[in-house]
Formats: structure tokens, C-alpha cells, sequence
């Protein structure tokens, strides 16, 4: 879930024609049986190039100091000939046109048919009572996940919540004359010819409507408030324009949507319209000469942005049960975190009409708006799996969300599934060090709901069990490389991508797309866009990574319980063929003449994924960095010093910049044991098998000699007389002893590392918000999506304007600093 400017890569060409798309594809298309391995993956989401990179590279003799094989242990490498180009196109137009809207019969089905694809390819025997479908609370649903550290076997089952969802009914949008009576009627549908048979068939499966809306109508003189930001509507105030009960019409941009109704709501305002403005879509627009979509790159005039107006940044999730789990008795709240006005998207068609209207480009004419949605408590179903690993204990999360962007056209396999797919699965399937976890969400474009009801409802045992968690969401969209993570996993993120190929461009990384520009250019660009794009640029580390705020199934994850995540895609530039976001117009035909037309950028995810996989999960010590996440506090902080400085606040933060320094210092002393750690256990394999190698010459001379002599005496020659021998341990113990040693000290050092971003989390949670409990960096309170660091010092200072709050801030961080000193120090 992305709401920036998402567009995609093309051709240089300013329209473009290509051959014939296969028209949608109603029903299930059997697959041949050489393609089924790649056809079920490109459903189920479940990462099988993973498996195959783990059966290529080496068999990880130790995880986090715990022996698993004897063979030899060297850096994770990539095999580069699988995932492929051609399954991920093939697997794209089998699958990207299924409708299934989170919660509805389609989504049902496609969740059913992931199941028996995974019990297939994970040679699970399907139980003789049905379908493992399990009501969320009930004793089978919990036990499927409290005892996964103890299967022997793959396992795959599905979790069934019962979370607060709408859906749309009928929508209108009429301007009145002063007598009320209408002189324009919106035609809020979406069109597209047949040169996109996709969004042709499908224009008008789900009205254009915003998920959590309240339903409703309202009337009421329009007004325009830019992006819907916080400070555009402090700016209407302070020119004295008056809000309540007026119409807002907002463009999309700048913070999420959800936001944009919220401040609306808190100024008095009755409803709001959303729109997509062709200024944010760079020089990519018809003033520049370029054809609309599906005829060229620009905009579709008619198309519209769905998604949801949760108030994403107060808490994610099924907003009637704040902090647990929807179950199916759930008691239920009225759910702070989704609108009391009505609201819903409209076209840049329709948005332009209205703007005409406006005088002095900010007040027009009287407007009347219907938005009738249809609430109630809905199942989702979240599929679930499991590949035992040789740690049991300690488990690596991989997720992605399953469920259409409300629209019930395109499940967008091209962007979300495909990157982990692709590759032909490994039989059987090898073994990797750490336990695996995959996760299909539901109802991910409602507002993170499949992820965080799990996540609410299992807790305790995330926060015991789970190292990290891998999300992906939208893989492409666009031609430059997008990274975010937690700092902890900053340099494993770009390490793993500079050992991949540059998808369209010959002796570069896989990394260096973090700076593609795309290639549709032009003379007319808007001076704001170009503002708001280089702020975003602005906000990475001195590594070029982004942290994470929210938006997507990692925020249950690093938010609420402190587990480091990461989060990586190609995205939309000012410069890339515009992608229709949430619109009909996402659709397989955008996907193979603009997105990515040789699917090669989903396939340099797909490796990306798989290689931080294995590192994850075949490192002898975690490839957690604590010294660059000690160092990303000390750039956090003089940030809010100079927010403290500019709002003439008198606060000692000697105290807090000495504690991180102090942090710093442990840090380094952490590596140099991480290094000796590992360093001497590898020393002491070598010598074990060095030792073994030795013994087993000595045992076959013995062997022959013993064999020699029985014959002598008339006797057979048995192996078991050698295997004896063997066994006799030929002076091991101190070798053994020594090497337990080694391991302890290895998991010591791992049980730090595990213990690093837990330590950020706050049982008090962050002020106004407390559903969120990350002390480090939380969803901007006006942002949604985008992160801000230091979240309760930041706005105490810029908010809430408090000083003696900013102060308890500082004061908290500082108990935070020395929760991860205490875990840091040696």
C-alpha cells in the first residue's frame, strides 16, 4: 500500500501500440504439468525461489551457534537462472485478472485454492475431515501456530478472522443551482476502451468508493485544500475561511488519504472528495505531449485512486477492536480510527470540472454527494505456512498481502506475488537453518487487517520466536529501486543488492536503480511536485535507506512488538509512464506495456528477497548492524534538537546524546565479539573436520586390516566391527567441549542482537496513539505513510507545541537508550 506517485517504466516512445493481450481470464486455466510448479507459486505467494537459492548455495552447518550438517558453511550465493522472465509474465497472465476483494466469495475461493496449491507442492497430505480452516481463537487456530517450533514436517492451514468491513453500494456526486436543483450529474465510473481488454471488462465491477468510509450524504459549498495536508488546512483557516459544513475536494499526495478526511472532520467539514491530480504525475501528461493511457503513458482522465480513509497513523487493523484480535465474539468498539463524514474518489475528469467552478481558486459552488456503503462484521482469511528448519526456535517471517485493492478487477500477482515465485521447487524441499513462516494477509487494503489481527493475537509468542520479518507489497510500479527497513537490517538491505544485476542496464547493481529516473521527459513539470519529490529523496540514511512508517504488513511487526523488518520495490519516479494506482487501469495489459514490459525488475526482487533470506537464515551471526542503528539515534536527535531550537525550547539533551554515544562505544565492542564469535567457531569446525577426515583414513585402514585378518581365520568381515571403532570417539571430547563453548558464545552474542529492536518498544506507547510502541520511529501523526524518528519528542515539539511534554519525551528516550545498553553491553 503506496500512495505516492506510483507510475512505471515504458518505452521512450510518447504512445505506444504492442501486440494483442490475451483478453481476462474468467476461470481457472489448467495448467500444463510442466508449467505447475511456477503456476501455484504465482498464487500462494510462498517464495519458492527461496528454496531453490537455498538448495544452491551451501547446506548452513550452523545457525546462531546450533549445529545442523557437517558440510562446510560459506556465504549464501544466487543462482542466476531462476526466477525467470517467462514464468513470471506466464504466471502474471494466469492470475492478474482474478478478482477477489478481501472478504467477498471470490476472495474466499482464491484463498482455498492457495491452501491445496501449497499441501501440493509441500507434499502435505490433505486431513480425511476437509480443509484445515480455522475460526481465529478456536483451539485448532491457536495451536497451528503455538506449536510450530515442534513439526517435524511443512504444514499449511488458514486462519479465519472476523474483522469490521464495508463495502460500496451506489455513489453520487451532483452541483446544485440556488434553488438546489442539480445542473451536473459526476459520472463517477471508470472507461477504457478495448485496447485494454482488462480494464474494458472490469470498469465497472466495483464503484469507485473508499474502504472504511462512512456511509452517508452531504451538502455543502465546496472548497479546495490542496494536498489535504495538515498545514493546508491551517492555512484556509488563517485566511479566515470557515469549514464547517463545507464539501473539501483534496488532491491525492503529499500524506495518506485517511488523514485528509480526519483533519477535515476535526475542522467541522461534512464530507470529502479525493481526486488525482495530472500535475503529480511529473512531465508525464498530455501538456508534454504524451498520449493518455491505454493509448500512452499520461493519465487516464477518468481513472480514480480506491483505497482506504482509515486513520492510519491512530492504529491499524479492524478499527471496533483496538489491540485484539477480531474474533468472531469479539466485543466490538465504534472504532476511533475510521471517519464519521463521508467521503469517496473521484477522476481528474470530474475534479477538473469542479475546479472551474471555484472562485479565487479556493471556494465553489454548492455540491451534493451520496455515499451509501453497505458495514458489517465480514471473515478474512489469512493462509499460513510453515517449512520446519533445523533452529526450531527462532523463526523468520515472510509476508505479503493476498487481497485486491478493493476494486474487484485486478489482484495485481504482477506486483505482489511473482517477485517470491518463480523458481521451480526444489524436491524435496531442502532444509533451511531457520524456520520459516509464510504468510498470505487478508484484507491488507483495508488498513494492514489480516496481519495485525495475527499479530494482535499472537503476541507473546512473535515477540519470542520471530528474528525478522520480509515484507513485500508492491514490487513494481515504476523504474527506481525504493529501500526501507529497520536500521538494523539497513546494510543487509543494500548489501544483497549490490550482488544482484541491474534488471535493464548492463554492468550496473541491482542497488545503483535507487537512482533511476525513468525516461519520459519534457519541458512542463509543476515547481511543487518537484518540492514534495525531493523532500522524499531527502529522507534516507546516509546508506540510502528509508525508515519504515506504515502502509503496509510490516507494522505489526517492527511498530507493536519490536521485530526488525524490511521492505523493498521499484517505484514510480517524475519521470515513469503514470501508474494507475488502485485504479481499473492497474491491469496485466499496463503491466507488460509500461510497468515492466520484460518482467525483469520483478525477477531482481524475487533474487533480492531470496538472498536476504538466506542470510537471515544461514549466517552464523545475524546480519544485524547495532553500530549503524546506534548511529541513525545520533542523526535522529539533532534532528529534534533543531525542531527544539526553532520552537525556542529550553531542553538538556546532554544527558540523552551522552547515553547514545555510550550506546555507540557498546556497539563497537559488540562487533568485535560478533567477529571473534564467529571467527573461532569457524576455526574449531575447520579443526573437527580436519579431525574427521583423519580419523576416517585411519578407520579404513583398520577396516582393511581386521578384514584381512578374519579371512585368514575363515571368518566374514562385518562393517558393524568398524562401525564400533568409530564410535569409540578417538580422543573428541576436549575437541566437542571446546566447540559447545563456541556455540554458546555464538548464541550469546545472537540472543543480543534478537534483543536490540525490542528494546525500542514502550508499554506506554507513543502519546495520542498508543497503539503504536516504537520509541525509534512511528507513522508521522499527519503523515500516515511516511516515517518520522523520535515520533513523541517530534511532536511534542512541532504538534503540541509542549514544552514539559518534550521534556517526559526526552526523559523516556533516555530509559530507552539504557534498555538497549543493557542489551548491547558485553
Amino acid at each position: 500500500m503506496d500512495e505516492k506517485r506510483l507510475h512505471a517504466i515504458g518505452s521512450d516512445t510518447k504512445s505506444a501500440t504492442v501486440d494483442a493481450i490475451p483478453p481476462p481470464v474468467l476461470q481457472p486455466v489448467p495448467a500444463p504439468p510442466h508449467q505447475r510448479r511456477w503456476v501455484w507459486w504465482s498464487i500462494a505467494g510462498l517464495f519458492a525461489c527461496t528454496f531453490y537459492i537455498a538448495a544452491q548455495s551451501c547446506d548452513p552447518c550452523y545457525h546462531h551457534g546450533t549445529p545442523t550438517t557437517s558440510n562446510d558453511c560459506t556465504e549464501p550465493t544466487l543462482p542466476r537462472s531462476i526466477p525467470n522472465e517467462e514464468s513470471a509474465l506466464g504466471t502474471s497472465r494466469l492470475f492478474a485478472s482474478k478478482p477477489h476483494m478481501a472478504g467477498s466469495p471470490s476472495d474466499f475461493e482464491t484463498a482455498k485454492l492457495f491452501l491445496t496449491s501449497l499441501q501440493h507442492e509441500l507434499g502435505i497430505t490433505p486431513p480425511s475431515s476437509g480443509l484445515p480452516i480455522f475460526s481465529a481463537g478456536s483451539y485448532e487456530s491457536r495451536s497451528a501456530t503455538l506449536n510450530i517450533s515442534s513439526y517435524a514436517e511443512p504444514t499449511a492451514w488458514i486462519d479465519t478472522y472476523y474483522p469490521m468491513l464495508n463495502s460500496p453500494l451506489n455513489q453520487s456526486l451532483e452541483i446544485l443551482d440556488s434553488d438546489g436543483n442539480p445542473i451536473w450529474t459526476a459520472e463517477l465510473d471508470e472507461f477504457s476502451d478495448e485496447a485494454d481488454p482488462y480494464a474494458a471488462e472490469y470498469a465497472k465491477s466495483v464503484p469507485t468508493w473508499h474502504g472504511f468510509s462512512r456511509g452517508g450524504e452531504a451538502q455543502g459549498k465546496l472548497v479546495y485544500a490542496k494536498y489535504g495536508r495538515k498545514r493546508d488546512y491551517d492555512e484556509l483557516v488563517k485566511s479566515g475561511v470557515d469549514l464547517t459544513g463545507k464539501i473539501i475536494l483534496a488532491r491525492y499526495g503529499g500524506n495518506f488519504r485517511g488523514l485528509k478526511v480526519k483533519r477535515a472532520q476535526e475542522l467541522g467539514a461534512a464530507a470529502v472528495l479525493i481526486y488525482s491530480d495530472p500535475r503529480d504525475d511529473g512531465t508525464v501528461t498530455s501538456q508534454n505531449g504524451y498520449a493518455p493511457y491505454p493509448h500512452g503513458p499520461a493519465r487516464n482522465p477518468t481513472s480514480v485512486q480506491r483505497g482506504s480513509v482509515q486513520y492510519l497513523s491512530l492504529y491499524p487493523g479492524d478499527p471496533t477492536t483496538p489491540g485484539y484480535p477480531s474474533y468472531e465474539d469479539s466485543v466490538r468498539s465504534e472504532g476511533l480510527s475510521r471517519p464519521a463524514i463521508p467521503s469517496f474518489p473521484i477522476s481528474w475528469k470530474n475534479a477538473e470540472i469542479l475546479l472551474k467552478q471555484m472562485v479565487n481558486g479556493i471556494e465553489g459552488p454548492t455540491v451534493r454527494l451520496v455515499n451509501n456503503v453497505d458495514e458489517k462484521v465480514t471473515p478474512i482469511w489469512n493462509v499460513l505456512g510453515v517449512i520446519p528448519g533445523h533452529v526450531s526456535g527462532e523463526v523468520i517471517v515472510l509476508g505479503g498481502h493476498r487481497d485486491g485493492k478493493f476494486y474487484d478487477f485486478c489482484l495485481r500477482t504482477a506486483d505482489r506475488g511473482i517477485p517470491f515465485q518463480h523458481g521451480y521447487l526444489e524436491h524435496p524441499i531442502p532444509r533451511l537453518a531457520q524456520l520459516l513462516y509464510l504468510r498470505h494477509w487478508d484484507g491488507e487494503e483495508f488498513g494492514l487487517v489480516g496481519s495485525t489481527e495475527w499479530g494482535e493475537d499472537f503476541t507473546e509468542w512473535v515477540r519470542d520466536h520471530v528474528v525478522a520479518y520480509v515484507n513485500i507489497d508492491t514490487a513494481v510500479s515504476g523504474s527506481r529501486f525504493r529501500t526501507s527497513a529497520s536500521p538494523l537490517l539497513a546494510h543487509l538491505l543494500r548489501n544483497t543488492a549490490l550482488q544482484i544485476p541491474h534488471p535493464t542496464s548492463e554492468g550496473r547493481t541491482l542497488w545503483d536503480a535507487h537512482d533511476d529516473t525513468g525516461t519520459f521527459f519534457g519541458d512542463v513539470i509543476d515547481n511543487e511536485v518537484l518540492a514534495v519529490d525531493e523532500s522524499e529523496q531527502e529522507s534516507t540514511d546516509d546508506l540510502g535507506i528509508r525508515p519504515l512508517g506504515s502502509g503496509s504488513d510490516y507494522t505489526v511487526f517492527l511498530q507493536y512488538i519490536g521485530v526488525p523488518s524490511v521492505d523493498a520495490c521499484f517505484t514510480s519516479t517524475l519521470h515513469d509512464p503514470v501508474y494507475h494506482y488502485h485504479s481499473v487501469f492497474d491491469s496485466q495489459r499496463w503491466q507488460e506495456v509500461y510497468g515492466d514490459p520484460a518482467f525483469s525488475r520483478h525477477v531482481a526482487i524475487a533474487k533480492h528477497i531470496g538472498l536476504q533470506v538466506l542470510h537471515l537464515s544461514g549466517n552464523i551471526i545475524l546480519p544485524f548492524n547495532t553500530t549503524h542503528y546506534s548511529l541513525q539515534l545520533e542523526a535522529y536527535l539533532q534532528k529534534v534538537m533543531v525542531l527544539s531550537k526553532q520552537a525556542s525550547f529550553d531542553i538538556d539533551f546532554s544527558t540523552l546524546h551522552d547515553s547514545i554515544r555510550a550506546l555507540q562505544a557498546a556497539s563497537i565492542n559488540l562487533d568485535k565479539e560478533k567477529n571473534e564469535a564467529k571467527h573461532r567457531l569457524k576455526k574449531i569446525l575447520k579443526l573437527l573436520r580436519k579431525k574427521h577426515s583423519h580419523r576416517r583414513k585411519i578407520i579404513h585402514k583398520v577396516e582393511k586390516a581386521i578384514c584381512k585378518l578374519k579371512r585368514l581365520v575363515g571368518k566374514e568381515c562385518h562393517s558393524r566391527d568398524v562401525e564400533l571403532l568409530a564410535n569409540a570417539g578417538f580422543g573428541f571430547g576436549h575437541t566437542k567441549k571446546r566447540l559447545l563453548r563456541a556455540i554458546e558464545r555464538v548464541q550469546a552474542v545472537n540472543r543480543r542482537l534478537i534483543a536490540f529492536e525490542r528494546a525500542f518498544i514502550s508499554k506506554e506507547g507513543i502519546k495520542d496513539r498508543e497503539w503504536y510502541k516504537h520509541l525509534g520511529v512511528a507513522p508521522g501523526k499527519w503523515l500516515g505513510y511516511g516515517a518520522t524518528t523520535f515520533p513523541g519528542l517530534s511532536e511534542a515539539i512541532t504538534i503540541d507545541k509542549d514544552p514539559v511534554e518534550a521534556v517526559r519525551e526526552v526523559k523516556r528516550l533516555e530509559a530507552m537508550v539504557g534498555r538497549l545498553l543493557e542489551v548491547t553491553r558485553l
